[in-house]
C-alpha cells in the first residue's frame, strides 16, 4: 500500500490527533495480504465526527462533497475513497434502495459486519500497520475460502450471489456451503442489468478461472433467471470423436478458460469472452442425433436470435453485441481454412467479414484444444497468423475508391454500391489498382448499358 502521495497518512495523523484512528478497509487490505496490486484505496474514519473530518480534510486539500449524506467524502486529485462507519439495511430489492445510518462511534467490529465476505471485513491500520480482523478473514484468505460475514446483511442485497461467484472465478476460492446455501434462498430478479454485466465482466475479464463464475452459480441453482441460455448447454451431447471432454457446457466452459489466456491480446477483452460464452449457443436447437452420429448442422447462424437475445439482456453496448453478432457465425472458418489450406483469396475473405480478425484467430486457438492454452504457435496457428499477416499488406494497398470512380466519370447511381462492391472483391484477391480499375470500368459499362 505504498503510494507516490501520502496523503492518507496524513489524514490518519491529523484524525489521531483528534482522537481517532484511520484504517484501511475492503479489497486492498485484501489484496495487500494477497500480494496483488490495488489502486482503487478506501480508508475508513473512526472516531471523529463528521464536522471534524471535514475540517481535516479542508487541512490536507478540497473535499468533493458527494456522498456526504452517507459519510462518503473524497478528495479533489486523489483516488481515494474516505468514508465514516455506517450501518445500511435494504429498503427495496435488487441492490437500489438502501437506508444508511453513519455512526463515526460504531466500532470496527460493528462496522466490519456490514461488509460481504470475511475476507473484504479485515481492516489495516493507516499508521501502524495492524491488521483487525473481527470474523476470521484471514484465516478464509489462507484456506482460500469465501465465506459470509453475517447472514442478515448478506442476505439483503442479491448482488453478493454474483460477487460470490466473481470473487471465486477471479481468486481460485471455493465458496463456503453455509454461503452457498444462503445464496440459493436469494431472489436476483429484481436486480439492474448493469450490475449483473458489472460483475460477468470482472468474472471474464480479470477470473484465473472464468467458467468458476457459471459453475459456482450452477452449484446456487442461479444461473436461470440472468443466464438461462447458459444453463441450457448442460445435457446437451456432442460427437464425442469431436468432442471427448463431453457436453457442450463441458465444452463453453473449457472454451473460456483456454480464451482467458489470449484475453489480453484482444480488441475487446470483454466483447472475445462473451463470444467465448455465447459461440455454440445455437447447439440448443440444432443438436440432433442423424444415423448414430450427432450433429448441430447451421448451429453457428441458427443461434444468434439466442445470442442477442442474451447480450441485450445483460448490456445495451452497440459495440459488444455487434462484435460478437459478427463473429459467432464466423468462428469455425479460421481452424476449417487453415485445415484446408485454402488459398489467400479465401483467407482475406474470411477476415475481411470479421470484425476483429486477429481476435477470431485467437478463439480459434481456444476452441480447438490441439492448439489451446499458452503453448507457442505451432501448425494452423502460425498458418492463419501469416495469412492474417498477408491479408493486412494487401490492405495497405492502393486501391480502387470511390474517388477514383467519380474521376472516370461514374457518377453514383443505383448501381454504385454493386460497383464499389465489385471492386472491393478485386482488391481481396490482389489484384493491383490499375489493373483493378480497367476491370471495375468494364463491370461499370456492363452495369450501366
Amino acid at each position: 500500500m505504498e503510494h507516490i502521495e501520502k496523503i492518507e497518512m496524513t489524514i490518519a495523523s491529523l484524525v489521531s490527533q483528534a482522537g481517532g484512528r484511520v484504517y484501511y478497509v475492503g479489497g486492498c487490505v485484501r489484496d495487500h495480504l494477497l500480494g496483488i496490486e490495488n489502486k482503487d484505496i478506501d480508508i475508513e474514519v473512526h472516531g471523529v465526527t463528521s464536522e471534524q473530518l471535514t475540517d481535516i480534510l479542508h487541512q490536507v486539500g478540497k473535499p468533493r462533497s458527494f456522498g456526504v449524506s452517507f459519510g462518503i467524502y473524497s478528495l479533489d486529485g486523489y483516488d481515494l475513497d474516505i468514508a465514516m462507519p455506517r450501518t445500511e439495511h435494504a429498503t427495496g430489492r435488487g441492490h437500489r434502495d438502501f437506508t444508511v445510518f453513519v455512526d463515526p462511534f460504531l466500532g470496527t467490529t460493528e462496522a466490519a459486519r456490514r461488509r460481504d465476505f470475511t475476507i473484504n471485513a479485515m481492516m489495516q491500520d493507516v499508521l501502524t500497520g495492524e491488521i483487525l480482523d473481527p470474523f476470521g478473514g484471514k484465516k478464509d484468505l489462507a484456506d482460500r475460502i469465501l465465506r459470509h460475514v453475517d447472514d442478515d446483511s448478506f442476505g439483503e442485497d442479491p448482488l453478493r450471489v454474483l460477487r460470490a461467484a466473481q470473487f471465486a472465478s477471479r481468486f481460485g476460492f471455493r465458496v463456503a456451503d453455509e454461503t452457498l446455501a444462503l445464496c440459493r434462498t436469494m431472489d436476483l430478479t429484481a436486480l439492474s442489468r448493469e450490475r449483473i454485466f458489472g460483475e460477468l465482466t470482472k468474472a471474464l475479464c480479470k477470473g484465473q478461472k472464468p467458467s468458476t463464475f457459471f459453475e459456482e452459480l450452477k452449484r446456487m441453482d442461479q444461473l436461470s433467471v440472468w443466464f438461462p441460455e447458459v444453463e441450457q448447454l448442460i445435457g446437451i451431447p456432442q460427437d464425442p470423436v469431436y468432442h471427448p471432454e463431453g457436453d457442450v457446457w463441458v465444452h463453453t466452459m473449457e472454451v473460456l478458460d483456454r480464451a482467458s489466456a489470449y484475453r489480453g491480446r484482444t480488441s475487446s477483452p470483454i466483447s472475445f469472452m462473451l463470444l467465448a460464452l455465447t459461440h455454440d449457443f445455437g447447439k440448443i436447437s440444432t443438436t440432433e442425433e442423424i444415423g448414430g452420429r450427432i450433429h448441430a448442422y447451421h448451429h453457428e447462424k441458427d443461434g444468434l436470435p439466442l445470442v442477442e437475445q442474451f447480450l441485450r439482456r445483460i448490456t445495451d453496448d452497440h459495440k459488444i453485441i455487434d462484435y460478437v453478432l459478427n463473429m459467432v457465425p464466423l468462428h469455425m472458418r479460421p481452424n476449417m481454412v487453415a485445415y484446408a489450406r485454402s488459398p489467400v483469396k479465401k483467407t482475406n475473405h474470411l477476415f475481411d467479414m470479421a470484425a476483429a480478425p486477429e481476435d477470431l484467430i485467437w478463439f480459434s486457438m481456444a476452441d480447438r484444444p490441439v492448439f489451446a492454452g499458452t503453448e507457442a504457435f505451432s501448425g494452423d496457428s502460425g498458418f492463419l497468423l501469416e495469412r492474417l499477416r498477408i491479408y493486412r499488406e494487401m490492405m495497405d494497398r492502393p486501391f480502387v475508391s470511390g474517388k477514383d470512380l467519380v474521376e472516370a466519370g461514374i457518377a453514383p447511381g443505383e448501381s454504385y454500391s454493386d460497383i464499389l462492391a465489385y471492386a472491393h472483391k478485386l482488391r481481396l484477391a490482389g489484384i493491383d489498382k490499375e489493373n483493378a480499375l480497367k476491370q471495375v470500368l468494364a463491370y461499370a459499362k456492363k452495369k450501366t448499358d
